[in-house]
Parts: structure tokens; C-alpha cells; sequence
């Protein structure tokens, strides 16, 4: 059985389910990547995939398709993707073991 690259809580998948029937364009999933950039040095990036690319890694989990860029793979494998509806911050979270750090307000990671 192939283990998925990353996996995805039950509110997680709720709510990107939520957020792909509010754009009237009609995204076939989310993107992840990770690109350069805060503090830490890396941030991750979500995105509308309308249309799948050649080399991206696809990842079906609890109805939702979940796209990982190929320069991404090693740097998110592992990872749990949650979703947080809390008092005083709401988001979606990584609970990835390939951090090294974080920044003191959580934008961006050291991979």
C-alpha cells in the first residue's frame, strides 16, 4: 500500500471542501508548495489547481484532491495537514517532522 505524502485531518478536508465550492472557477483542489521567503526561511504556499501539472504529486484524501509541487515532496513528506477553528486564530496548520524551527509568529518554517 503506498503511503501518502501527506495526510489530512477530517477538519481539514471539511473545510477545503468549503473553500473549493465558494470559487466560481470550479478548482479541481488545492495546491501546496513551499517556497523561499519570512524569517525562517521557507513558508508554505497554498493555491486553486484548475488543472493538474505533469510533475506535481496528487494526493486523494477524504474526498479532497491535494496537489503537491514535485520541489515540495521531500520537504512535506510526513506532514499532517489540520484545520484549527479556534477563539482567538483560525487556520490551517502543518504538523510536519521535517521542521527544524519555526518564527516567533508562525509565517514561515526552517526546513
Amino acid at each position: 500500500m503506498k503511503k501518502n505524502i501527506i495526510s489530512i485531518t477530517d477538519s481539514a478536508a471539511d473545510h477545503i471542501k468549503e473553500l473549493l465550492k465558494k470559487d466560481s472557477k470550479k478548482p479541481i483542489g488545492i495546491g501546496i508548495n513551499v517556497e523561499t521567503g519570512g524569517c525562517s526561511g521557507s513558508k508554505y504556499k497554498f493555491e486553486y489547481i484548475y488543472q493538474k501539472k505533469e510533475l506535481d504529486e496528487e494526493i486523494n484524501d477524504k474526498g479532497v484532491r491535494v496537489f503537491i509541487n514535485p520541489n515540495a515532496v521531500l520537504k512535506v513528506f510526513g506532514t499532517k495537514l489540520d484545520y484549527v477553528d479556534e477563539k482567538i486564530q483560525s487556520g490551517f496548520v502543518f504538523v510536519n517532522p521535517n521542521e527544524k524551527g519555526k518564527c516567533g509568529c508562525g509565517e514561515s518554517v526552517l526546513l
